[in-house]
């Protein structure tokens, strides 16, 4: 091989790699690692679709073991079921905390919306887990995403009365306060409006207003968050916003 010419030598050395299975992005000699990482450059690994079920069922079930095993088998972050849900929606949609601390870790996307258009992050104002909001927290999700029908996380989350995640998203995060729905509904009108007037809407408004809501603010037919408590009879609401500050 020593009176080989450089191109001859490169040409034998293809035609070696190409008879070993047809690779030509590795090394193919005897001894050489199979395990070894491709050059900069280099093709990725193609995705396991075995691996992105198994991801998929343990996310779902909240397996954080089978979820990273399922992880160091290649399985990707954001692999999609029949409705785009990733695993790390259906780890939130479960409230399946290690599992989801698992995938944030892993680099999964909070953000990353399904057929619904939710998201984590979003799924989180319906269920109202303050937990939940935390580990996805270091994602970075973006908390002025809206679901469809128009709502950032918060105003689900003001309807149901759920008055722990309010103050953590209200105290934690930049959602904006007043945002409107596709209904014409802010965060406080939803409260009020859906919400049943008793302790824990109460404790809803009154952080809602202390973080900046403006009560002058009314739905589609500028009906303000004070006449609609006022005609369901919520007397403390009322006044409550009775007592808030113009805006």
């Amino acid at each position: 091989m020593l009176g080989m010419t450089l191109a001859a030598v490169l040409a034998l050395g293809t035609a070696c790699a190409t008879q070993d299975g047809g690779r030509t992005d590795g090394p193919s000699h005897p001894g050489s690692s199979s395990s070894a990482a491709p050059p900069s450059g280099g093709r990725s690994p193609a995705p396991s679709p075995g691996a992105d079920r198994a991801l998929l069922t343990a996310a779902e079930k909240g397996d954080a073991a089978a979820v990273r095993a399922a992880l160091d088998a290649g399985a990707r972050t954001e692999a999609r079921d029949g409705q785009r849900r990733t695993p790390l929606l259906l780890a939130a949609l479960g409230d399946h905390v290690e599992a989801a601390r698992a995938l944030v870790t892993a680099g999964a996307d909070a953000n990353a919306r399904d057929a619904r258009q939710d998201s984590a992050w979003l799924v989180t104002g319906v269920t109202g887990s303050v937990r939940m909001a935390r580990v996805l927290l270091p994602a970075e999700p973006d908390h002025s995403v809206t679901n469809r029908f128009g709502g950032t996380s918060l105003i689900p989350a003001s309807e149901r009365g759920h008055v722990a995640y309010v103050r953590e998203v209200l105290e934690r995060t930049d959602v904006p306060v007043d945002h409107v729905n596709g209904l014409g509904w802010t965060a406080l009108l939803e409260a009020v409006i859906l919400g049943d007037g008793g302790r824990d809407h109460q404790r809803v408004v009154a952080l809602l207003l202390d973080h900046g809501a403006d009560p002058s603010l009314g739905d589609k037919d500028g009906v303000t968050p004070l006449e609609h408590a006022e005609r369901r009879g919520f007397d403390r609401i009322a006044a409550l916003l009775r007592a808030a500050p113009d805006r």
